[in-house]
């Protein structure tokens, strides 16, 4: 089984002592940059991850990274991991987080972080033959866009598979601010949308990350903010998890859905409630107990067989489409 690429990071730095290039050389991967602009004059950070020769590339993958997250961070080493199992990998960092435009961590509407993931992925998808599968990975909140992606009527092919890991599909009432506050965020997001008012049941970090060095990491990026959400985006979290509970039953890409029992953010039980509804024909759910909200954050054992799971179900999908493409 490979290792995680987490295995060589340190508490200060994903890449541990090594310049980044240093890293990538290391793992045997290429890596790219590029900044785009938005139909809203954002500027929005994106890279990607390659295998270099003599590895076939076998598939490409899009990975969509969580609130207060960025694709820069714990999400690159989960690319680079990826991209070493044959997969050429991309990703986007959202408005507002880390090396895009806007507000930090202001999403008021989820719609137009949606659109900026559908161009992005598109455009690399087309870098490659359209023989090749794609697939679609993601992490908590980024499990709720990459959904809505996948809903999107007429975005073009569709995915041949999708990683929801610890998706926020519903917030758990262990984190959410208490009563009332949650009935008055629709007001405070229409008076006051960008003020930090919305308290949660601690920080992100200190209840995602099991391993201290990891949580550590986490909060050492320098475009990483441990704030409190904005009123505007935490009504918009808030509904998005209602629009998607309505929609379960339009989920058609197959799916592996993997989630830590003990997670405290993103509820467990929602996420069984997709399973059970999802009208996807290849659907799995690995429910892993005692683990957190940030399957990265457990131990390098636990983490070498979570995401080697992960590159498994990848591998096997990505034949049996290309065998199919074959067949056709």
């Amino acid at each position: 089984m490979a290792h995680h690429p987490v295995a060589d990071a340190n508490e200060s730095s994903p890449f541990g002592t090594l310049t980044p290039d240093e890293f990538y050389a290391r793992h045997s991967v290429a890596h790219g940059s590029n900044y785009v602009t938005n139909p809203r004059g954002l500027k929005i950070f994106t890279q990607w991850w390659t295998p270099l020769p003599p590895a076939e590339i076998i598939g490409t993958l899009a990975l969509v990274h969580g609130f207060t997250g960025e694709s820069s961070w714990f999400i690159q080493l989960t690319a680079i991991h990826f991209a070493k199992a044959g997969f050429a990998t991309c990703a986007i960092d959202h408005q507002g987080h880390g090396f895009s435009d806007g507000l930090t961590t202001h999403i008021p509407d989820i719609n137009p972080v949606v659109d900026d993931c559908i161009a992005f992925f598109y455009d690399f998808r087309s870098r490659y033959s359209p023989s090749l599968p794609s697939f679609l990975y993601s992490e908590s909140l980024g499990g709720a866009i990459a959904l809505l992606i996948t809903l999107r009527p007429g975005a073009g092919k569709p995915w041949d598979g999708l990683i929801l890991n610890g998706a926020m599909c519903g917030i758990s009432a262990k984190f959410k601010p208490p009563w009332p506050l949650e009935h008055l965020l629709s007001l405070a997001a229409a008076v006051i949308p960008t003020w930090r008012v919305v308290p949660t049941r601690g920080s992100i970090p200190e209840v995602s990350f099991k391993e201290e060095w990891k949580r550590k990491l986490a909060v050492a990026s320098p475009r990483r903010t441990v704030a409190k959400p904005r009123a505007a985006t935490a009504y918009e979290l808030v509904r998005i998890c209602k629009e998607l509970q309505e929609r379960f039953e339009e989920v058609e890409v197959p799916l592996l859905i993997v989630h830590g029992g003990e997670d405290v953010i993103c509820d467990p039980a929602c996420v069984e409630e997709l399973y059970r509804r999802a009208a996807s024909k290849d659907k799995t759910l690995k429910i892993h107990p005692g683990m957190w909200h940030q399957l990265i954050g457990e131990s390098q054992k636990d983490v070498d067989m979570v995401y080697g799971q992960m590159v498994d179900w990848l591998r096997s999908r990505a034949q049996h489409a290309s065998a199919a493409t074959v067949a056709t």
